[in-house]
């Protein structure tokens, strides 16, 4: 795990409205079972609970869904460090799987490597709650102006 004192909290308000409303504010998430687990200016965890619906035929949980937890986590990271007139997309993501999921519940813990005027570079670990690695990610979003 990454030491997350060495990033900026965000103002509180807006880190509550955050972990509370993912769910509902990105229907996708509650589809999931995603929770945002914390978050500061660069930095974010979000767990996903594993879930029957979430595997492929052999019963681990899909690559897609390992996926979404880290590119969740990104954009999360990403979210306190943009002005209120931004929002983000993602362009890119890369990730490489390590051990499969079957059981318990993942956290994507996401921090920020470089962020630009108009791009930015997060990378993810994501790891079982006991601390084993099962797959690193590396996503490249794009800053663009909210319509």
């Amino acid at each position: 795990m990454i030491a997350n004192d060495d990033y900026e909290e965000i103002a509180p308000n807006f880190k509550s409205a955050l972990i509370k409303k993912a769910p509902s504010v990105h229907p996708f998430w509650g589809l999931l079972g995603m929770q945002l687990k914390d978050v500061k200016k660069g930095w974010a965890v979000v767990r996903l609970a594993f879930d029957p619906k979430l595997t492929q035929g052999d019963g681990i949980a899909h690559g897609g869904a390992i996926f979404s937890a880290a590119d969740a986590s990104v954009a999360m990271a990403l979210i306190g460090m943009l002005a209120r007139s931004e929002t983000l997309v993602t362009l890119e993501m890369k990730i490489n799987y390590l051990k499969p999921f079957s059981s318990g519940a993942i956290l994507a813990e996401a921090h920020i490597a470089h962020k630009g005027s108009r791009t930015c570079l997060g990378e993810v670990s994501v790891m079982t709650e006991t601390g084993e690695l099962i797959a690193k990610a590396l996503a490249t979003y794009m800053i663009i102006p909210k319509k």
